[in-house]
Formats: structure tokens, sequence, C-alpha cells
């Protein structure tokens, strides 16, 4: 793994697209920026798509993430706004594929469970976590939580990426003596 790399996280939406970015630095997240994208100012649905696609891709070119985490859509009751949001994800993928660069996808549960403890926690609850695990001074803090929710995708990644991996596994006791022969004592 290597000692720095850069997460950007997204949160898509249709009116309102959220994103965070953060350097880690070995074993330290960092934040670099967080923000949001107004879409509510396009009438047109593929024009918010086009200008999805073109932040993002902006987002990309300006600080040059290693990895993106992006939120997957709920399933909710009302299919055309899935549809929607489903396309809106899409297009923000399609920017960080376009770069070549790897994407992983986190349910809003398990984001929330890896930032606050508590997968039913609201956006009020994720955002103070963050504030207070990444140490974001409060004028730095925006209103809309949409950005938070998406450097929460990125928190979320570092913490699914960073753990420490063993070298070996084993199975048993006498898999664990059949790889380690000069432990035993004759």
């Amino acid at each position: 793994m290597p000692k720095e790399r850069i997460i950007i996280g997204i949160d898509p939406g249709t009116t309102v697209m959220g994103y965070g970015i953060l350097k880690i630095n070995g074993n330290k997240p960092e934040l670099i920026t967080l923000g949001i994208l107004q879409l509510n100012k396009f009438d047109n649905h593929y024009m918010k798509l086009r200008r999805i696609f073109e932040r993002v891709l902006g987002l990309i070119d300006q600080y040059h993430p290693d990895e993106m985490a992006i939120e997957s859509p709920f399933f909710g009751k009302n299919v055309q706004s899935m549809l929607k949001l489903g396309r809106a994800q899409g297009v923000a993928m399609s920017a960080a594929l376009y770069r070549d660069i790897p994407i992983t996808e986190y349910a809003p549960l398990k984001i929330k469970m890896s930032i606050t403890g508590n997968g039913n926690a609201s956006k009020e609850q994720v955002a103070d976590m963050l504030k207070r695990m990444l140490h974001i001074p409060e004028e730095n803090m925006l209103p809309q939580l949409d950005a938070t929710d998406g450097l929460a995708a990125a928190l979320c990644h570092f913490f699914q990426t960073n753990r420490p991996q063993t070298e070996k596994t084993y199975t048993s006791w006498k898999d664990y003596i059949a790889k380690n022969p000069s432990k035993i004592k004759k």
C-alpha cells in the first residue's frame, strides 16, 4: 500500500452532488477539500448528468485521486428517483473510469456505521463525527450535508482499506505447525 494516497468520496445526487477529498499520509487521514455541485439550476436531466461528469472529471484532474469511494443508491419506493440517482452515480463513476481510477461502492448504512458506529445515524451525526475525527474547523463545514456525506464515503473507504493485513493465514493448528516447523520443540 502506498505511503501517501488520495481518496475522493462522492455522494451522488441529481439536485445536489456532494464530494470530499482526503489525503492519507501513512495511517493518518487529512481533509483536502469538501464541497457540493448544485444541479437544481438545470431543467434538463441530461444537462445535469453532463455537469456531474464534467465536475467529477475536473476534481480528478485537480486533485489526482488514487481511488474513488461512492455511495450506492438506497432502494426507495420511487422508481423514477432511483433511476435518476443511478444515472448520476453511473456518470460520476464514468469520470473515474475515464481516468483509470478504481472505484469502490459503499451502502449508506455501511458508511454511517464506519463513521459513527450506528448504521441509522443522521446526516448531522455523521457530519459532527467527521468534524471531530478530521479536526475540521467549524468555518470549513458546509451547511449542505451532501458534502459531508461525500467525505464520509472517502473516510469509510480509508477505514475499509487501511486494516493491517496478516501475512499468513492458518486453517488449523496442524496447518500452523506445517507452515512453521521451526516453532516445534524437539
